[in-house]
């Protein structure tokens, strides 16, 4: 029966963010402004750090690869998202969302890895000043984004690939509004608990490994800060870490919220709620976060801006 469900099986139907029609219009222009910005901002991103000589230091290669994770991250899940608003029937098809699935799990795992990256980054960069050109040589800085990306893409393989080759029973109706492992699984004919024993198991390591570094650079970074003499040299310090640190507090809280709320309050709807928060909005924020807090990158974003007016004047 399960192999029969398996063939006939050519669609699903997305439940979206909420059932209500009276709100399907207001959140339509409330996620595509949002989407707007975030392309406008991480494409920016990615062109002023790859444009201004004066950003091709470490920390500006870590913030370009972290602009095309959200840029990504948002382009795998917005576009869809926003066409369910307008249609009747909210369905995806098979491949589309195996393919969506594949694509959520590559940018979300890479993130986590990207972040760490960028807080080892910032550790070297107060810790040890004086070495920081040698230790993060760009070598070390391809190793640091390469990896993560391969151990990324061969996570989103692994469950795709698990999942997709199963049998699905019962119904095609996923409770989200894009194709997730966490509401796919119990979607299953077999293997069901496996699944989620794996999901939990990978969510579990990525979340807590990534979550370490962070903290353990941070706590060394915080020492450091506090050996300082000079307020000057504390100021600096500081808000040379001040933007990583903001978006590393949004995105790992939004993704503990999820995973540490209690059995019986844990709910799809509480999961859509993070979820759209770490999908949508963060994606939109960092770019912000590290434009409007940086001076650098204000003055690359000028320079380049006077350059092309010249160019068209």
């Amino acid at each position: 029966m399960g192999q029969q469900n398996l063939t006939l099986l050519t669609e699903f139907v997305l439940m979206g963010v909420t059932r209500r029609p009276e709100l399907q219009l207001p959140f339509f222009c409330i996620f595509l402004i949002i989407y707007m910005i975030t392309v406008v901002g991480n494409v920016g991103m990615i062109i002023v750090t790859k444009v201004d000589s004066r950003l091709r230091t470490p920390m500006y290669f870590f913030i370009r690869h972290l602009a095309f994770i959200d840029l990504g991250n948002s382009t795998v899940i917005c576009p869809k998202m926003l066409a369910n608003f307008i249609v009747e029937q909210n369905t995806i098809s098979y491949y589309a969302c195996a393919a969506q699935m594949a694509c959520f799990i590559l940018f979300i795992v890479s993130e986590l890895s990207i972040l760490s990256a960028m807080a080892y980054d910032r550790y070297v960069a107060i810790c040890n000043p004086l070495l920081y050109n040698v230790i993060m040589s760009p070598r070390l800085c391809h190793v640091l984004v390469g990896i993560p990306y391969l151990y990324s893409a061969f996570q989103a393989l692994m469950f795709t690939v698990k999942i997709f080759t199963s049998a699905f029973c019962g119904s095609n109706i996923i409770s989200h509004f894009y194709c997730d492992v966490v509401p796919l699984s119990p979607m299953l004919c077999s293997n069901a608990q496996e699944m989620q024993l794996l999901i939990m198991l990978f969510s579990a390591f990525n979340l807590i490994s990534s979550l370490l570094v962070v903290l353990v650079s941070y706590m060394t970074i915080l020492l450091a800060i506090c050996r300082m003499h000079s307020a000057v040299g504390r100021t600096k310090a500081f808000s040379t870490c001040g933007s990583h640190l903001t978006a590393v507090v949004v995105f790992y809280g939004s993704l503990l919220f999820m995973y540490m709320q209690p059995k019986s309050t844990h709910s799809f709807e509480t999961d859509k709620t993070a979820s759209v928060f770490y999908t949508l909005v963060i994606p939109m924020l960092n770019p912000l976060i590290y434009s409007l807090r940086n001076k650098e990158v204000k003055n690359a974003f000028y320079s380049v801006l006077k350059t092309q007016c010249k160019h068209h004047i």
